[in-house]
């Protein structure tokens, strides 16, 4: 049983509710948190992070903290045992930066584009459960869905999105965010292959 005053996922949620909260309802706040390459280029290297605690609009900021809260604390027990249980901070903190970086260096000269949210962090940690539980049944829109047909369906979703950029989201963070759970899980945890290949081989029907 997760001992909740010393969650991080439980943490990391509150913080991000207030703070998005916050720059909801004052325009400084979030326009000096919101990731925008010319500010980076200035040296405010914080945005790397500081965006991915501002949301675009409540429903943004509900998806991505439900989300959080019941794939964190699975993955925060994993990820605890290292770097004296800081290890889940810093991989979602690493979410937020690997996420952004390849949207940053194909917009960095765009003073038109900015990003905010979550969602390259949340992809990380999602991700990083179906390499646990493949099967689990994971509710979109209240719909159950095995967690790896999710995954590749949201894989799919994200590439064809990203393709037609013709929406507001950032697809490549939720990609990157993605790929870069997997790879830094299997990473601290190299086992995790045949686990998830045994309990792939497990269907559930």
């Amino acid at each position: 049983m997760l001992d909740l005053p010393f969650n991080h996922t439980v943490t990391i949620v509150i913080i991000t509710v207030i703070i998005s909260l916050i720059a909801l309802s004052n325009q400084n706040v979030m326009n000096r948190l919101i990731f925008w390459p010319p500010a980076i280029q200035k040296g405010q290297y914080d945005r790397f992070i500081s965006h991915g605690f501002i949301h675009a609009d409540g429903t943004h900021l509900l998806f991505n903290m439900i989300t959080l809260f019941f794939f964190g604390s699975i993955i925060e027990n994993f990820y605890r045992q290292y770097l004296y249980e800081l290890g889940f901070v810093l991989f979602y903190l690493g979410g937020l930066i690997v996420a952004i970086i390849p949207s940053y260096l194909k917009h960095k000269n765009d003073h038109r584009w900015a990003s905010l949210g979550a969602s390259g962090a949340v992809s990380a940690v999602l991700f990083a459960y179906i390499l646990f539980e493949p099967w689990k049944l994971i509710f979109v829109f209240f719909i159950p869905v095995p967690a790896i047909i999710f995954a590749v369906l949201y894989v799919a979703y994200s590439i064809w999105s990203a393709k037609r950029n013709n929406s507001n989201v950032n697809h490549s963070a939720h990609l990157w965010g993605a790929a870069y759970g997997v790879i830094m899980t299997i990473i601290i945890e190299p086992r995790l292959i045949p686990h998830f290949l045994s309990q792939l081989a497990q269907l559930p029907f």
